[in-house]
């Protein structure tokens, strides 16, 4: 016996959770929508909000830059010595960085030939001397005989003559005596004042010839700091400053100097001019050679001198952010530096005495901000 038994269970219905998404699109799209709309008026709110920034008021000051240059310690005299005779050198007694005094044998040549000219010159010496005592006998014997009327006029002119030339040749003996003993003394030479020897330029063994430079001697006394200076340099600075003058090993040792001497003439190779600054005084501590730095100051020129950060850039150039003193709005202006220094920047043209810069904040700002003061420089 089987008995049939028929499901009661209704029918698969369609689930609610399925059909809710599409009766809602349009109910969540306008809650995104006005979410958006409320979030873009509340950040529109906040780019009303004032920015805040500090600012400088713009003055006008006399702007007197210092320029540091460094260059050397060098001899204000230095004196190239030679032998006043050609020769072979026998001896050299200094080196190069020794210090000699006035008179101090440098070097020695072989004085074999200046020996040989000396006797020569004694020799004729003597001769001479001989001739004129002879020549002096001859002119007594004839002035007695005239006088005694045995001898003619003639015949003492004659021996007057041969006297006054016999003294003549004594004299020429003697001369040329003197100057062979000097030639015999240029075999030595001899420091003409004290100083430092700074360039060498013979050895012992060769052959020298007169007036060749044999040695440098730097003198002592006052110093020269030497330094290089740009053309433009020294075209803006005043006339005869006073330089600063510092041991670039120790700053402690410092003098104060003047320019003596600035070059006509530009160094082709480097494009500058050498400028030379006596130091009075030279301090021990400064010797030959030494590097130091010299400072001076420029000529005064009117401009103004700001913060770096108040530095911003508009279209490519320099500008600053000025701030209107009624609205509190700020708008950019182009600028002329005239030098960064190593705090502020100097600004030549394009600001007005009174005007008011952002110094601080500055890249916060867009055209048109307003902007709220913190502080303001005076």
């Amino acid at each position: 016996m089987s008995r049939n038994v028929t499901s009661s269970a209704p029918p698969p219905s369609v689930s609610t959770f399925n059909l809710l998404p599409f009766r809602s699109v349009p109910t969540i799209l306008t809650c995104t929508a006005a979410m958006l709309l409320a979030g873009c008026q509340k950040q529109e709110a906040a780019n009303k909000l004032p920015v805040m920034v500090r600012t400088e008021t713009v003055a006008i000051a006399d702007y007197a830059p210092r320029t540091s240059l460094t260059g050397v310690i060098a001899a204000r005299t230095l004196n190239n010595l030679s032998f006043r005779v050609g020769g072979r050198v026998a001896e050299r007694l200094v080196d190069v960085g020794q210090h000699v005094d006035q008179g101090a044998v440098l070097a020695r040549i072989d004085p074999q030939e200046q020996e040989s000219d000396l006797r020569s010159a004694q020799a004729d010496l003597d001769a001479a001397q001989a001739q004129l005592t002879q020549a002096a006998a001859t002119f007594e014997r004839q002035k007695t005989l005239l006088a005694q009327g045995f001898t003619t006029r003639r015949d003492y002119d004659t021996a007057d003559q041969a006297l006054k030339v016999a003294k003549g040749s004594v004299d020429a003996a003697q001369s040329a005596l003197a100057n062979a003993q000097q030639n015999l003394s240029f075999t030595e030479l001899k420091a003409g004042a004290a100083g430092v020897i700074t360039a060498r330029q013979v050895e012992a063994g060769q052959v020298v010839q007169a007036a060749q430079t044999v040695f440098t001697v730097a003198e002592d006394g006052d110093r020269d700091a030497v330094f290089n200076v740009q053309e433009t340099l020294v075209a803006r600075t005043p006339t005869s400053p006073a330089v600063t003058i510092t041991l670039l090993s120790d700053p402690q040792v410092r003098a104060t100097g003047k320019v003596r001497e600035i070059s006509p003439a530009v160094d082709p190779t480097s494009g500058s001019i050498r400028v030379k600054v006596a130091i009075p005084d030279t301090p021990a501590g400064m010797p030959l050679g030494a590097a130091v730095i010299g400072s001076v100051g420029a000529k005064p020129a009117k401009a103004i001198l700001l913060p770096w950060q108040a530095l911003t850039s508009s279209a490519g150039k320099p500008a600053v952010w000025l701030v209107d003193p009624a609205t509190k709005a700020v708008t950019t202006t182009p600028v002329e530096v005239l030098a960064y220094d190593s705090g502020p920047v100097v600004i030549a043209k394009g600001l007005v005495a009174g005007q008011s810069v952002v110094t601080a904040g500055g890249q916060l700002l867009s055209p048109g901000q307003t902007v709220e003061i913190s502080g303001a420089a005076q």
